[in-house]
């Protein structure tokens, strides 16, 4: 029998220190690794006995042992097992990695997040609840086994052991217990039932605690769906979600290569409550080889996805990930893409399969799915493909595509118009040229629909354009005459003196029925933007804004006449303030003085009487 007594390098016991109590902060996770590791042992004597029939076994399993009085949790399997030289490789794997440098990026709190998992500390986390922890393991088809023991500061041992069992066994000496402790019992039962639901409840291999099972083996995204029925799956939805809805729909994928993983993923049937609210928890829970790692990882989706629910199960991450690696980290990276673009053609699926899942979809979710056109992503295409709005053609929202196609000959942009409320749009004197001329307008009524709206330029080549903004383009018969401009000059010159409130007056073919309206400048905030920068606290000067005239209205005719009549009458700067007024009334605006308004408008209703 040979025992060799091996010392941890000064560096690497500070820094087996560092990791303990700086790294983790769950002392559960010590549980969770073990199962782990023994999970990969039963997996490689599992492929071992594919090409050697003395090494296969049909009962592969975990055994959890504990022991209340003795203070002792142990962690046993019939896995493939370590030799000797194999177990101090694997121990030796940290002394290697603790130079001084790395121990000086550690203390500074520099890297930290991208060192994790680097260094095989998972095993080392025992010493987080451990005084002493003892590993004794027999590889698969060799004769003799071997003993490791530490106690986690500064030395070990390796001993050769005659009549090892095959596989390897963890024997955690628990420290003593004190308040601190009280709720990590780790030789309560019911504390290793919770720590393998939570953690281990879909690998492969069973977990035993004496003759009971603990966890379910049923990992749904890693079987055909052919096998799994739909109760199955809208069991494992409310689950993850707590939702008690049935899913719209089930995506389910694999990735094979350089780097594998598996997702699945659903698509709730409505919003949750709190999916607006900035400390909402959400995103999707994260899985290494069936080892539960973190939930609500957000980095697994882009925050336009955030409503869907569901696990992805990622083969080559290290157990030891952070969220701060979930950042960094390409293969996330690649993953996130990957899942956003499944994501959203299958909710183009439903576009064409089914219709009625479609409407749902974007009537509870459609809003948040147009944020995605805010962010320098990848997704704007596809997002604006499976959008619908609703417009002036009728009462059923549309796509984009639908929309190009009914274009009439003549016109050449995508045309749309902002507001509160449908009724309020549709009602707007904006909308009366496009009317007369038959152009469809978009009514986008959603208050992402200001923002996006100002940073897309355009759809399969074909521009959008605000119906508020800039100069009206449309072709007209009826454009203002050189002389009907020069009969206007002194009357737009006039109410440009007299409204303070406007950065111009000029005449406009933009309107058939209503005798004015206010439009923004091409590059100008419109006056609901500036309302939301002003609730951000964003410190912006008044926008001044263009008051366009309709030359054909009575009203403005009439008051050119009067001006040019008697130009010095206080009550054209009253009727001139009521124009004002009803115009941005007729947009849904806000009046600066109501009260003054109301007392003018009174005032002129009486004089009729």
């Amino acid at each position: 029998m040979s025992t060799e007594t091996l010392e941890f390098q000064a560096e690497a016991r500070q820094l087996l220190e560092l990791m303990v109590h700086s790294i983790y902060s769950n002392k559960d996770i010590f549980l969770r690794e073990l199962v782990s590791n023994a999970s990969d042992a039963l997996d490689k004597r599992r492929l071992a006995g594919l090409k050697d029939e003395a090494l296969r076994t049909d009962d592969l399993h975990i055994e959890i042992e504990t022991d209340t009085e003795a203070r002792t949790l142990t962690v046993r399997d019939n896995g493939i097992g370590m030799s000797r030289e194999e177990l101090v490789e694997l121990i030796g794997t940290i002394a290697r990695s603790g130079t001084a440098e790395t121990l000086r990026r550690l203390k500074e709190n520099k890297e930290s997040a991208e060192l994790i998992g680097q260094f095989g500390v998972g095993f080392y986390s025992v010493f987080m609840v451990a005084d002493r922890t003892t590993l004794l393991t027999r590889k698969a088809g060799q004769a003799t086994g071997v003993r490791w023991e530490s106690t986690g500061d500064g030395t070990y041992t390796v001993e050769t052991v005659e009549n090892a069992p095959e596989g390897t066994s963890v024997c955690v000496h628990l420290r003593p217990a004190d308040e601190e402790d009280a709720l990590y019992d780790y030789t309560d039962e019911r504390k290793i039932r919770e720590i393998v639901k939570r953690y281990s409840d879909f690998i492969s291999f069973p977990v035993r605690l004496g003759d009971e099972t603990l966890n379910s083996m049923k990992a749904l995204w890693a079987r055909p769906r052919a096998e799994v029925s739909d109760e199955e799956y809208q069991e494992f939805y409310r689950h993850i979600s707590h939702d008690w809805t049935d899913p719209l729909d089930i995506i389910q994928m694999r990735a094979e290569g350089t780097f594998e993983y598996e997702a699945l993923l659903f698509l709730p049937s409505r919003a949750p409550h709190d999916l607006y609210q900035r400390d909402t928890r959400h995103g999707l829970q994260l899985y290494v080889k069936r080892v539960f790692i973190l939930d609500n990882s957000r980095e697994l989706l882009p925050h336009h996805l955030r409503f869907v629910k569901g696990v992805v199960d990622a083969a080559d991450l290290s157990l030891n990930i952070s969220r701060e690696i979930l950042q960094q980290d390409r293969h996330i990276q690649l993953i996130r893409r990957r899942l956003a673009k499944k994501v959203l053609a299958s909710v183009k699926d439903l576009m064409s399969k089914d219709a009625e899942k479609y409407r749902t979809f974007w009537r509870e979710f459609g809003p948040v799915v147009k944020e995605g056109l805010l962010d320098a992503s990848e997704d704007h295409q596809a997002i604006l493909d499976l959008a619908s709005f609703t417009s002036t053609a009728g009462d059923e929202p549309t796509t984009l595509a639908d929309y190009l196609a009914r274009m009439p000959e003549g016109q050449d942009k995508i045309y749309f118009m902002t507001g509160q409320s449908r009724a309020q749009v549709e009602n707007s004197p904006h909308l009366e040229a496009f009317r007369a001329k038959g152009y469809e307008v978009l009514l986008l009524t959603d208050q992402v629909d200001e923002i996006w709206a100002e940073s897309v330029p355009d759809y399969r080549d074909t521009e959008f354009r605000s119906v508020t903004r800039g100069v009206l383009d449309l072709p007209s018969d009826e454009e203002p005459s050189p002389e009907q401009v020069d009969a206007y000059a002194a009357v737009l010159t006039w109410l440009n003196e007299t409204l303070d409130d406007v950065k111009d007056v000029r005449l406009t073919t933009r309107l058939t029925s209503s005798p004015a309206c206010l439009v923004s400048d091409t590059e100008g905030l419109t006056p609901a933007l500036e309302k939301m920068y002003k609730a951000m606290g964003q410190g912006l000067s008044p926008v001044k804004r263009i008051l366009e005239l309709n030359p054909q209205h009575p009203l403005i005719s009439g008051l050119r006449t009067a001006h040019d009549e008697r130009s010095d009458d206080p009550a054209l700067s009253e009727t001139a303030e009521l124009l004002y007024g009803t115009a941005l009334l007729a947009e849904g605006g806000d009046l600066t003085d109501p009260a003054r308004f109301a007392a003018l408008l009174a005032d002129r209703l009486s004089k009729t009487l």
